[in-house]
């Protein structure tokens, strides 16, 4: 217990004295996270729009591609992404590798599947008469898909949180394809990794406290954006 109090308390230092080490991994973090949901939401709420609201051959192999990619071993898309990008591999040319880009496309590829399947069931609950009455009045496919998600935006917005969740928390191949380079591919959880096995429990816990902060940030930022009162409203 000494050593947590005493870690706590120098953790609270840190942070309040804006330690430069810190405040560089977590700015990073930040990025490479919020740049993988970004790309997971332009390419995840599509999709799953089209999964909805349109019936093609392979249907079913892609919704069992987006269940099975949910819960995809971060690992395994580590190993995959080192793989395309290793300096022989088919995108080696491109040096891409123990780079940050190298960490947001390995981080989409963890939270893209997410936001793809809880947006797909958000517009499954939808009333199914509104798509047909979209299409009866002659909205185009693109017009159509935007009124689904409109029509399902607070959980869409849901959707998008648990795929930011999912980058931010995933380490596995952040380290894989980032290398955890100090000042250049370190990250939130790869540098708590690190410091713990180094005994840094100071820096561990400061690096935990703004992961946590951050993504609590986050969250309350899209529960903001989906129209949910986060103040009650009192009445005298």
């Amino acid at each position: 217990m000494d050593i947590l109090w005493r870690g706590l308390s120098e953790a609270l230092h840190l942070i309040a004295h804006g330690d430069p080490q810190l405040r560089q991994i977590a700015s990073l973090s930040l990025l490479v996270s919020l740049s993988a949901t970004l790309l997971a939401g332009f390419v995840g709420v599509p999709l799953a729009v089209t999964l909805v609201a349109t019936h093609f051959g392979g249907r079913a192999i892609a919704l069992t591609a987006v269940n099975t990619g949910m819960g995809l071993p971060p690992v395994v898309v580590g190993l995959g992404v080192s793989i395309l990008l290793w300096r022989t591999g088919p995108l080696g040319p491109l040096a891409l590798l123990y780079t940050p880009a190298a960490m947001v496309f390995a981080q989409f590829l963890v939270a893209a599947p997410l936001v793809t399947g809880f947006t797909r069931s958000a517009l499954e609950l939808l009333n199914p008469d509104m798509l047909e009455a979209l299409r009866v009045d002659g909205a185009a496919p693109p017009t159509a898909g935007y009124e689904l998600v409109r029509a399902a935006l607070p959980q869409v917005l849901v959707a998008l949180a648990a795929g930011f969740g999912r980058a931010i928390a995933e380490v596995g191949a952040s380290l894989m394809v980032g290398g955890n380079i100090l000042g250049h591919t370190r990250i939130l959880t790869t540098a708590i990794a690190l410091e713990t096995q180094r005994g840094d429990f100071a820096l561990a816990i400061a690096l935990g406290l703004v992961l946590l902060a951050i993504a609590f940030a986050v969250n309350a930022a899209l529960t903001v954006l989906s129209g949910v009162k986060v103040w009650p409203a009192w009445t005298s």
